[in-house]
C-alpha cells in the first residue's frame, strides 16, 4: 500500500495456515529482546543439551579452541567428521543464527548431521562472541578465523580446501556473508558455495518488511535490539562496515555461487530479495526461493508442515549439488 505521500506502508503479514499455529505457540513462549531479559534468553540455549550428534557411532566428535583474530580469545570449533576413515572430502562451515546477541553453535546442527553420515561431508561448526558486549565486528572476524583455520587445516580435517561451504542460518546468514566478502578483499580462502537462510543483512531497516512485524518473533524490535546492540548509536549511519551488515556493499563481484531462501512474511524478506538481485547483477550465479506465508524460522518451528518441507528439499538439493561439485 502506498501513502499519499509515496511511502511504502507495508500491509500485515500473512502466514500459511499450516504453520500458523506453530508462530502463536513460539511468541507465546519467546519473549522479546530487550536488555532485561537477554540474560535469560542466553540461558535458554546454554542449559539446553547439545543434540546427539555421534549419529549411532557414524560420526566422530573434535571439539577445538584455534586462535582468534590478533588480540582476541580463541575461537570455538566443533569438527563433526564421518567415523568411516576419509580425506578430501567437502566441507560445510556452519555459522549460528540468534540476532548477533545470543545462541550456539549446536543450534539445528542437526540438521547438518546426514551429510557427515552419509560420509558426504566435514561440517565444522563456529562459536562467536556475542554483542554488546563484544561489538561489531568482533561476530564476523570471529567466523573468519574460523574459515581460515579450516582451510589451513584442511589435511589434518580430511577435508578439501577447495570445497568449503559457507552455510548460515539468520544473524549466521548475514556473518556467512560477511566471511566471504572478507575472503575475497583478504585473499583468504575463498568458499565454493554460500547457503544464505533468512539472512539477517541491512542494519539500516528501510524495507517495508523490516518493519512489517510487531509482537512475533523476530519482530522489528527484535530485530533492531540485535543491531543496535552490535553496532550502537552507528546503526543506520554512514560507515558501517559491509563486513557486518553485508547489504552496505558496493561490490557483490567474484564472490561464491549463492543459495537464499526467506520466508513471504520474514522481516528479512526484503533484503534477501535485494541481495540476492544484487548478486545476480554482479555474476555470481543465484538460486533465490521465496516460501509464500513462511515466517523467520518458519521451517524450524514446523518441520512437518508443507511449505517446511518443501524449503528444506530445496536446500538440500543444492547442498548435495555443492557437495558434489
Amino acid at each position: 500500500m502506498t501513502d499519499s505521500d509515496g511511502t511504502q506502508t507495508p500491509l500485515a503479514p500473512r502466514f500459511d495456515p499450516e504453520i500458523e499455529d506453530a508462530l502463536l505457540a513460539l511468541r507465546d513462549a519467546t519473549p522479546a529482546l530487550s536488555d532485561d531479559n537477554l540474560g535469560a534468553l542466553r540461558r535458554i540455549f546454554d542449559d539446553a543439551p547439545p543434540p546427539d550428534l555421534t549419529a549411532g557411532g557414524r560420526i566422530v566428535v573434535d571439539e577445538r579452541l584455534v586462535p582468534g583474530p590478533a588480540g582476541a580469545p580463541d575461537v570455538a570449533l566443533t569438527v563433526l567428521s564421518p567415523a568411516a576413515a576419509t580425506t578430501d572430502l567437502p566441507a560445510i562451515f556452519y555459522v549460528h543464527g540468534g540476532a548477533l546477541v545470543l545462541g550456539n553453535r549446536y543450534m539445528y546442527i542437526d540438521e547438518l548431521l546426514p551429510y557427515v553420515a552419509e560420509s558426504a561431508a566435514v561440517v565444522i561448526s563456529v562459536g562467536y562472541r556475542f554483542a554488546p558486549e563484544h561489538p561489531a565486528p568482533g561476530q564476523v572476524e570471529d567466523c573468519y578465523a574460523g574459515l581460515t583455520y579450516t582451510a589451513d587445516h584442511a589435511a589434518e580435517l580430511g577435508i578439501d580446501p577447495e570445497r568449503i561451504i559457507v552455510l548460515g542460518i539468520s544473524a549466521g546468514g548475514g556473518l556467512g556473508l560477511g566471511v566471504s566478502l572478507l575472503a575475497r578483499d583478504r585473499k583468504g580462502p575463498a568458499p565454493s558455495h554460500q547457503v544464505l537462510v533468512s539472512p539477517m543483512l541491512d542494519d539500516r531497516m528501510e524495507t517495508p518488511s523490516s518493519t512489517m512485524l510487531d509482537g512475533y518473533p523476530s519482530d522489528r524490535n527484535d530485530i533492531a535490539f540485535g543491531w543496535r546492540a552490535a553496532l550502537g548509536e552507528q546503526q543506520g549511519r554512514a560507515g558501517v562496515s559491509p563486513y557486518v551488515a553485508p547489504a552496505r556493499a558496493a561490490d557483490l563481484a567474484g564472490l561464491p555461487r549463492t543459495f537464499i531462501d526467506c520466508g513471504g512474511s520474514d522481516g528479512f524478506r526484503d533484503e534477501a530479495i535485494e541481495m540476492a538481485q544484487r548478486l545476480s547483477q554482479a555474476g555470481v550465479l543465484v538460486d533465490l526461493h521465496l516460501w509464500g506465508g513462511g515466517y523467520h524460522g518458519f521451517d524450524f518451528a514446523a518441520p512437518d508442515a508443507a511449505v517446511s518441507r518443501a524449503a528444506k528439499a530445496a536446500r538440500d538439493e543444492f547442498v548435495r549439488r555443492a557437495l558434489g561439485a
